[in-house]
């Protein structure tokens, strides 16, 4: 079992969190390789860093307030590989329209540690398991 690995997959997955919720997206599009795919139902499918970067932050912007609390992880490591699945726990607050989504899922992602030595993430995507929406 490689725990080193194990801890840098764990720590890249808490930055990815916690760039998506401090907007700061430079940051965050580092934490994929570039032609990273990520899949949130059947509907919301992205096959780059690019587009998948340049969605979340026009749909969850500076005028959106998220959390995301990811954890239990389950890690798979074979060689430069690996994968993982977490627990989801997300809020979401639009302000201007009084509305709060929260829900959990699974997410399930793939690993790949690139030249630099440095983990990121090839595929995400998350399969929910409720949500409920207060207006």
């Amino acid at each position: 079992m490689d725990l080193e690995a194990i801890k840098q997959i764990e720590q890249l997955k808490h930055r990815y969190s916690r760039a998506l919720d401090t907007k700061s997206w430079v940051e965050f599009a580092d934490t994929m390789v570039p032609d990273v795919t990520a899949t949130y139902s059947e509907y919301l499918t992205f096959d780059s860093r690019d587009s998948f970067v340049s969605f979340l932050e026009n749909t969850l912007g500076t005028h959106v307030i998220t959390e995301h609390q990811c954890g239990q992880p389950e890690i798979t490591v074979t060689g430069d590989t690996a994968g993982g699945v977490w627990f989801l726990a997300d809020t979401t607050l639009i302000p201007e329209d009084g509305m709060l989504l929260r829900g959990s899922a699974y997410y399930h992602d793939r690993y790949l540690r690139c030249a630099d030595g440095n983990w990121r993430i090839t595929h995400t995507g998350y399969e929910r398991i409720w949500e409920s929406v207060a207006a």
